[in-house]
């Protein structure tokens, strides 16, 4: 164990006997399942979670929810021509997203 690793535990420890950790808010309730965020690194996931929590969802996130919400929809249809619309609708989604996700990829890059 580093010195760094030792010198937070401690300091966990003590902020913990001191109360420091109580109340909380989410205490006492599971994690939020972050999943989605696996292929994010950690910087680009906290900015995320930042403007979801003030409204502001990027583009690519608001695609991506409309996207899952097609697919439920389109997961109940049974009427072919109702299902061909729905499929040229996600069709439609799928490439604004993959639109949208490219357009911030390239601006991270440069």
């Amino acid at each position: 164990m580093s010195w760094l690793s030792r010198l937070t535990e401690r300091r966990i420890l003590k902020t913990l006997a001191e109360g420091g950790l109580s109340g909380l808010e989410g205490e006492g309730k599971p994690l939020p399942d972050r999943s989605g965020e696996a292929h994010l690194d950690a910087g680009e996931a906290m900015g995320y979670r930042i403007m979801a929590e003030a409204g502001a969802l990027p583009d690519e996130i608001r695609w991506k929810k409309l996207a899952e919400a097609k697919r439920a929809e389109l997961a109940g249809l049974t009427d072919p021509d109702a299902r061909r619309a729905a499929m040229s609708e996600l069709s439609h989604i799928q490439m604004q997203q993959a639109m949208a996700e490219e357009a911030r990829r390239k601006f991270m890059r440069d």
